[in-house]
């Protein structure tokens, strides 16, 4: 018999989140905040923010609006002023501004530390919420109308009226529920990131396409600088004389501050990971009582920097469908039927990006430069590609909503003039 190794409230639904990343935990919030009792089940010894950083889209600041985090957020933007899309020499293929960001989709692009922004959604938990060296194995998936959704843990079996796997890329419990998926392929293509403790010099914040590769740098509001590389690589690869002397073979006659920024970082600081995605979409994102959120649902490459955007918005999203645990089934399908589409077609865009980045050959950068060159210079058509992502709203009205609605009337005014 299933039981639960601790005493559970009376009269709260009771949702067990497998997975303390990003998507889990804003899950986890935003039931919480619902009135759900919540369990966080973290595999590690510890909460850590695996990565280095990651850009909040105002699609990610509008979903943490729902759960009183979004003004904290943007209050973190540090990028300012002018950037855009460069070549190795330095040349600028495509300029934008982060007023022309804000003015479009409503809120600012904003870098942050991955372990900033899990502190800042943890913190809004009841102590004791997240449960640390818990591995959680599905033992049942519960049925939506019926029997309760059961895990298997150290301390014992625990009974739920909903199951969240936030469990990653290679979610066991993705395989669990479907289990004839053929779950996440390898992209093509491997990536870096770095954080240097140390500034440098200022500079425009900047992402920068070569053959095959790609380069960013982007200023973190604490003064520092957080970095990312991509480039066509063989699955599995590792440099024998460590991953910083890789990025200088790599990049390190592209143009400044690239390479300023790379003999800055700390060898053992240079983080390398193959990229996978889910680009065979799953047919659904629930089964029973339990469903998936985050990578383990629609893992995609970072090209268009949404993962963790996308994390959020499910959480979000999964909440707002289930104020209670009166009616899973209802509540599972909608979310499914919102979630599923939308976040398809994004894993979709970002492959064709990737696809885009990955071009080696001379004549066919050089038509791609061009066509980003003659496409891109304005902020309006630089912005372009973000259409419908970033622009993205709750399904719910939030403490945000007055000013929100203000600016996306203004938005649409000033859209419709153009």
């Amino acid at each position: 018999m299933a039981e639960s190794p601790e005493p559970q409230p009376q009269g709260r639904p009771h949702a067990v989140v497998a997975g303390s990343g990003i998507g889990g935990l804003t899950a986890a919030v935003a039931l919480h905040q619902r009135g759900w009792h919540v369990t966080v089940l973290e595999r590690a010894a510890a909460v850590e923010a695996v990565g280095a950083g990651i850009g909040l889209a105002p699609n990610g600041h509008h979903a943490l609006d729902v759960i009183g985090l979004g003004e904290e957020i943007r209050e973190l933007a540090a990028w300012q002023g002018d950037g855009g899309m460069r070549s190795p020499s330095g040349r600028w293929l495509a300029r934008t501004s982060s007023s022309a960001a804000t003015e479009r989709f409503g809120g600012p692009l904003v870098l942050v530390h991955r372990a900033t922004l899990i502190d800042r959604i943890a913190a809004r938990l009841p102590e004791g919420t997240v449960r640390t060296g818990s591995p959680a194995t599905l033992a049942d998936p519960g049925a939506a109308g019926g029997r309760p959704a059961v895990v298997t843990t150290p301390g014992g079996d625990i009974e739920a009226d909903l199951v969240i796997g936030a469990d990653g890329i290679n979610s066991a419990m993705r395989r669990a529920l479907f289990p004839d998926h053929p779950g996440p392929v390898y992209s093509g293509i491997t990536t870096w990131r770095v954080v240097i403790p140390a500034p440098v010099a200022p500079f425009e914040p900047h992402e920068t396409w070569g053959r095959g590769a790609l380069w960013g740098s982007q200023p973190l509001k604490d003064g520092r600088v957080y970095a990312y590389a991509a480039a066509v690589a063989p699955a599995g690869g590792r440099s024998a004389d460590g991953e910083k002397a890789e990025l200088l073979r790599r990049f390190g006659d592209w143009h400044d501050p690239v390479p300023r920024i790379i003999e800055a970082a700390a060898p053992d600081q240079v983080l390398r990971h193959d990229v996978h995605h889910l680009i065979t979409p799953l047919p659904a994102f629930h089964r029973g009582r339990t469903v998936l959120l985050g990578d383990a649902a629609h893992a995609m490459a970072p090209t268009m920097g949404q993962g963790g955007n996308q994390a959020i918005e499910d959480g979000i999203v999964l909440a707002h469908h289930l104020p209670d645990a009166g009616d899973v089934a209802t509540g599972l399908a909608a979310y499914s039927a919102d979630r599923l589409p939308r976040t398809t077609g994004i894993v979709r865009k970002s492959a064709n990006i990737a696809r885009l980045m990955s071009v080696r050959s001379a004549p066919a950068v050089a038509l791609r430069d061009t066509v980003m060159t003659l496409a891109g210079f304005g902020p309006g058509l630089a912005l372009r590609t973000f259409d419908d992502i970033a622009d993205w709203l709750p399904p719910q009205r939030t403490y945000a909503a007055g000013a929100r609605d203000r600016q996306v009337r203004d938005q649409q005014a000033h859209q419709a003039q153009r």
